[in-house]
């Protein structure tokens, strides 16, 4: 019998589940909403309990497409980095999972910043001080909801929570545990220094192990919840992106990673971490690739996917996706001067400015939703470009050998046609199933066996590719709009930003470094 791989990704807008052969086909798969939960502005809250119920939904669907579930040979989690689960000595969460883009931390990094220092951080972890990462939502944890804390015996990611409910085995692997701020990048072991720094006892951490090993067998309780047979090994997964990079085949310096879905990662791998502190200083961070020996250069759009649903439910509600950019299509590069600042719910590199807030300018009433929906798109390329410049740079490379797309907006080929042609390099879409999901399968591949290295299970891949060129003609006008107007927008517009930001909080209806505030709770929405 072939065996058959299970990937899974728990991302911030769906959960999924993926069967694969081991060549990549995908023969089953299920996709479920991520519930997200927004209680107040700028916080937004996972509940673990929902998100393993989840899991073992899309699992039992996708698995049920399966001719034989005794040909599943793995399983591994692709997930969301910066979130964590507090767990007790009973394996029960203590509390909700704060979401990556949850703006509560900000005090508990700034207090880091003060008893560690950024540059320091940085020295050390390869990452930028921002309250996204791990350690200051555990620290936000232990001032806020002492009880909670004190029950906590274990601080896992969610791809190592899930992996543990299907295994009962918690370890973590160092492409996860560097989006904590606690691991020590070069020795990829947890930082004893920074953990004493911040009063966190060194064992709430799970163990580091290599991705792709083996935990052990599918528990009889999970395989009672979602159909796995306990003969499948479950095997210690990634970070969503550097799982994607995986699949991809991005492993090897000179390659770039584009994955866009509701944010955006430009991902460059490299031999080592850079020690430049000026890197982290411009926002962008370092972290362990999940291949052994590598690490890989990281730069973020907080807004990509979330920027085109924001444009189609705020100003085109209702609209199809295939109209709003059929329209678009009709307008000229540039336009028709209008630029689009992508700033929605922050500046990342090469700025890193919480209080940024977007804009659109040039505006007239010739301007269409057409024009402004082009403008959104060119303002993401120009965005994108902006990150990619300084980031060659740090990693001293000259030109790109190969650039690779994953994500669900890849589909969006007018935006792929103008990123493209910004950056003046052709770009290989990746005609492959759930690549995130994919990088994960792989992940369990290598922990059962199924392949015995790295580059064996990436020639294993059988997908195709869909080359976007680069439009010649437009090369110049977007050359000339990116360094005369739009690399002006930021600098001239922070201080009116930060006024808005700072009025906001000041009378308590907006919180900087925030997803769009919403009331309530409710579902996230997929992402073209």
């Amino acid at each position: 019998m072939t065996p058959l791989l299970v990937g899974l990704d728990v991302g911030t807008t769906n959960v999924k589940a993926v069967v694969y052969e081991p060549d990549g086909r995908a023969v089953a798969r299920a996709t479920a909403p991520t519930i997200t939960h927004y209680p107040r502005p700028g916080w937004a809250f996972y509940r673990a309990e929902e998100l393993w119920d989840q899991v073992a939904g899309v699992l039992g669907t996708a698995l049920a497409g399966v001719d034989d579930t005794r040909r599943i040979a793995a399983v591994a989690v692709a997930s969301m980095a910066e979130a964590g689960v507090p767990i007790d000595a009973a394996g029960r969460p203590t509390a909700d999972v704060i979401a990556w883009f949850d703006t509560r931390p900000q005090p508990q990094a700034a207090r880091l910043d003060a008893v560690v220092g950024a540059d320091a951080l940085f020295a050390r972890t390869g990452l930028s001080l921002q309250p996204i990462f791990g350690l200051c939502k555990m620290l936000w944890l232990q001032e806020h909801e002492p009880d909670a804390w004190r029950r906590t015996v274990r601080w896992l990611n969610v791809s190592d929570y899930v992996a543990f409910r299907l295994s009962g085995e918690a370890a973590t692997g160092a492409s996860l545990a560097s989006r904590t701020l606690a691991l020590d990048l070069r020795r990829r072991r947890w930082d004893d220094g920074i953990l004493a720094a911040a009063g966190i006892d060194p064992s709430l951490l799970a163990p580091l192990v290599a991705e792709g090993t083996a935990l052990g067998p599918v528990t009889p309780e999970a395989a009672a919840a979602t159909g796995l047979p306990t003969t499948a090994r479950v095997a210690v997964g990634g970070h969503d992106h550097v799982c994607g990079a995986l699949a991809a085949g991005v492993t090897e310096p000179g390659t770039l990673l584009e994955s866009l879905g509701t944010t955006g990662t430009l991902l460059v791998p490299i031999a080592a971490p850079l020690a430049d502190p000026a890197l982290g200083r411009q926002g962008f961070s370092q972290g362990a690739h999940v291949i052994p020996d590598r690490a890989y250069l990281f730069g973020g759009q907080f807004t990509l996917g979330a920027a085109i649903e924001w444009f189609r439910e705020a100003i085109a509600p209702g609209e199809p996706y295939a109209a709003l950019i059929a329209a678009a299509e009709g307008i000229a590069a540039g336009s028709d001067g209008v630029c689009f600042l992508p700033h929605l719910r922050l500046a990342g590199p090469p700025h890193v400015d919480p209080r940024s807030r977007g804009a659109y300018v040039g505006l007239s009433t010739d301007a269409t939703s057409a024009t402004l929906f082009r403008a959104l798109l060119e303002g993401l390329g120009f965005e994108a470009r902006g990150i990619l410049e300084p980031l060659l740079a740090f990693a001293g490379l000259e030109a790109l050998d190969d650039v690779r797309a994953i994500g669900g907006v890849t589909h969006n080929r007018l935006l792929m046609r103008v990123r493209a042609t910004i950056r003046d390099r052709a770009t290989d879409v990746l005609d492959v199933d759930e690549a995130t999901a994919l990088g994960a399968a792989l992940l369990g591949g290598l922990g059962a066996g199924v392949y015995p290295d790295v580059p064996t299970a990436i020639a294993a891949l059988q997908y195709g590719r869909i080359r976007i060129e680069p439009v010649a003609a437009e090369v110049p006008v977007y050359d000339r709009i990116y360094r005369e107007i739009y690399s002006l927008l930021y600098p001239s517009l922070a201080p009116i930003g930060h006024a808005i930001a700072d009025q906001q909080a000041a009378i308590g209806r907006f919180s900087s470094y925030a997803a769009p505030a919403r009331s309530g709770e409710g579902r996230t929405r997929p992402v073209p």
